[in-house]
This record gives C-alpha cells, sequence and structure tokens, in this order.
C-alpha cells in the first residue's frame, strides 16, 4: 500500500532515479495503471534490454582481447588472462541464459568487438597491429567455449604467477 500524500509526493523521475523505480513498481503491482508514468517506465525496459546487449558485445570485446594476447603471447601467458577469459565467458553465458533472445548477438558482434579487440591487443602488447589477423580468426562459438583456449598447447604449470 502507498504512503503516498499530498504533502508526500510520489518521487519524480529525474528527482530520486531509485525511489522513483520502487514507487512505479509498486504502483504496477498494485494494477494501479492510471498512477503508471508510462513513457519512463517503457523507456527504463527498453534501456535495460539495451544494456544486456552492451553488455554482450563489451564482454566479447575483453574476451576477444584476451584470446589474442594467450596466442599471441605465449610467452606472457599467466593466470590473470586465464582467469579474464574465463570470466568474460562466464558472464556472457549468464547474459545468454536469462535472455535467450540474445544467443545471436555474438555471432553477430564478432567482427565488431574483433575489430576493437584487435587494436587494444596491439596497444597492450605492443605487437605491432599487424601481428594479429584482419579477420577474427575464431568463431563465436569457439570464443565462448569454456574449453578453448587458441595457440601453442600448454599447461597450468606453464602459466606465470601474478
Amino acid at each position: 500500500m502507498s504512503t503516498r500524500t499530498a504533502t508526500n509526493p510520489a518521487p519524480g523521475y529525474e528527482d530520486d532515479f531509485y525511489a522513483w523505480t520502487q514507487d512505479q513498481a509498486e504502483k504496477l503491482r498494485a494494477r494501479r495503471h492510471n498512477e503508471v508514468d508510462w513513457n519512463n517506465v517503457a523507456e527504463e525496459i527498453d534501456s535495460v534490454g539495451g544494456s544486456q546487449k552492451s553488455e554482450v558485445r563489451s564482454r566479447l570485446l575483453v574476451l576477444l582481447q584476451h584470446l589474442l594476447k594467450w596466442q599471441y603471447q605465449p610467452e606472457k601467458r599467466c593466470h590473470s588472462w586465464q582467469s579474464s577469459i574465463s570470466e568474460q565467458r562466464i558472464h556472457i553465458d549468464g547474459v545468454l541464459t536469462a535472455s535467450p533472445s540474445l544467443k545471436r548477438l555474438p555471432e553477430e558482434a564478432l567482427d565488431w568487438a574483433y575489430e576493437r579487440a584487435r587494436r587494444w591487443a596491439s596497444d597492450e602488447t605492443g605487437l605491432p597491429i599487424a601481428t594479429f589477423p584482419q579477420s577474427c580468426p575464431y568463431a563465436a562459438s569457439d570464443a565462448l567455449n569454456f574449453g578453448f583456449m587458441p595457440g601453442s598447447p600448454w599447461h597450468p604449470d606453464d602459466l606465470i604467477r601474478d
């Protein structure tokens, strides 16, 4: 039940976003549709979907960058690279599990993410950008596969402790 009164009005979208979300959720649950700020609610729902897409794209970029570093600098392979690769895969998998309609997004975003990952890997490693293939050498399914690590074979004992 709402505790809003004339002296305690509902929070405004611009004034206190968190309080506004709680107020709107309360109104939706109570089916008080005439009191819902429909335009801003719709905008926020749309934004949540967009943020999921953005998270997949961003994490795919980091994943590809670390896969490139892993493959092209095997002598510098370390636990933090391996951890970062696993972390990106876990988070992408989590978003795709929660939103199966995005399951094609990694494949669709692969070229976009790879172009940026290639430049970022070059900047971070100091290797010339030409070291890395112009087109992504990994299928999206391989990049997301927890058992896939590109390049020369390795053993956990080979990793640099960092």
